[in-house]
């Protein structure tokens, strides 16, 4: 890796992240950035001696990635720095990887010039269809986007790729679309309102509430649940949910909450495990894997619950040991840059190696399914929250 190295695109600042071009603007911007890639390659192969020019992108790694706290002491997102390095055709290694960049960005291209959006899945099944010894799998179809990402160095829904979404949102919120029409998420039913993966449609979203707090919760089926009780009229908050890991989508719409509503706490509510734990990172540190898009969509969610304070209220048969999966992401946690000034968080992955167990949060159903309304009810009252 190069440290002087510099992409055709980098920025001023040190912190690197992909541009968001206006839609009125991606026809203009983001095609030349294309343009001028095609245009290095055709040198590169045309060339008194040719070759296959590598493709120079960010680096998305954790020696890259950097975490500090604000001068006020606030915790302050992951960001990726300009670092580069180059993706050599030559490699066997990346052979595949390499054409796969090249593929999606031409797919994209062709999106911009009609003025279209695809989703991830669309491009995952016209990709198989026309080229299914590079395109096996979902994964693969995501990676290169990311690595489009990282060479063009602008954000996906600017490459006229639409983000696959997972997340709902139900409880005290009006939401008003550009149209004029007006979703009422108190009336959603047990699935909720789905958050759409059109970032732009989020980002034109008008929002109104008369809540208190913004509550996240990690699974659908707790979601639920608090849906069906109306949570939301005993506690007045709104509820999210992306069902596991949030998706970019989820990601946006929180943050476009925050922004509405800064006076807002955001609580979440996982699992006592490493997964629940990084969960929750997610929404308030970002990742490195997609540090170049997600750093700008960081919230400062706190940690409600489970805790290790919690197991008291948790019959020892609920206990669920550790796998080793489990303490590998621990552990990695522990030495991970954004935990190393949050002394509660180690204290809490200490605790779940040391116990060796974790809990999940349907354990709290053993005192009844209104209990776990009250535990959450009187844990915000409290201010109970990390």
């Amino acid at each position: 890796m190069n440290h002087e190295q510099r992409t055709p695109f980098h920025a001023i600042e040190y912190a690197c992240t992909a541009d968001i071009v206006p839609p009125q603007e991606l026809n203009i911007q983001v095609v030349i950035r294309i343009q001028s890639l095609v245009i290095l390659f055709l040198q590169s192969i045309t060339a008194e001696r040719p070759s296959i020019m590598g493709l120079s992108m960010i680096c998305r790694s954790k020696e890259n990635s950097h975490g500090t706290r604000s001068f006020f002491g606030e915790d302050e997102p992951l960001f990726l720095s300009h670092l580069t390095y180059s993706r050599p055709f030559s490699n066997k290694k990346f052979t595949k990887a390499f054409v796969r960049v090249w593929m999606v960005l031409r797919i994209s291209y062709k999106l911009l010039e009609e003025g279209k959006h695809a989703t991830q899945r669309e491009l995952f099944y016209r990709l198989l269809s026309e080229a299914p010894n590079y395109f096996r799998c979902q994964k693969q179809v995501n990676d290169a986007i990311q690595d489009v990402v990282a060479v063009v160095k602008c954000s996906r829904y600017s490459l006229g790729i639409l983000a696959s979404s997972r997340g709902s949102v139900t409880g005290r919120l009006l939401i008003q679309e550009p149209d004029g029409a007006v979703l009422d998420c108190t009336n959603t039913g047990s699935a909720g309102q789905v958050i759409t993966g059109d970032l732009n449609c989020i980002q034109n979203w008008r929002f109104q509430s008369d809540a208190r707090y913004i509550l996240v919760v990690e699974k659908d089926a707790i979601f639920q649940r608090l849906q069906e009780d109306k949570f939301f009229y005993s506690v007045p908050c709104i509820i999210i949910t992306a069902k596991g890991y949030p998706d970019l989508a989820s990601r946006i719409f929180l943050h476009q909450l925050r922004c509405t509503f800064p006076m807002f706490p955001i609580v979440a509510l996982v699992d006592w495990n490493p997964a629940g734990l990084a969960i929750l990172c997610t929404y308030k540190f970002g990742s490195v894997r997609m540090g170049l898009e997600t750093s700008t969509y960081v919230c400062d969610v706190k940690w409600l619950g489970l805790r290790s304070r919690d197991i008291q209220l948790v019959s020892k048969e609920s206990f669920i040991p550790l796998t080793a999966k489990d303490r590998q992401l621990a552990t990695s946690l522990l030495s991970s840059k954004m935990l190393q000034n949050k002394k509660a968080y180690q204290e809490e992955l200490t605790h779940m190696l040391e116990f060796g167990g974790r809990i999940e949060i349907e354990a709290l159903y053993a005192h009844g399914y209104s209990f776990l309304g009250k535990y959450i009810a009187q844990k915000i009252v409290e201010r109970d929250y990390i």
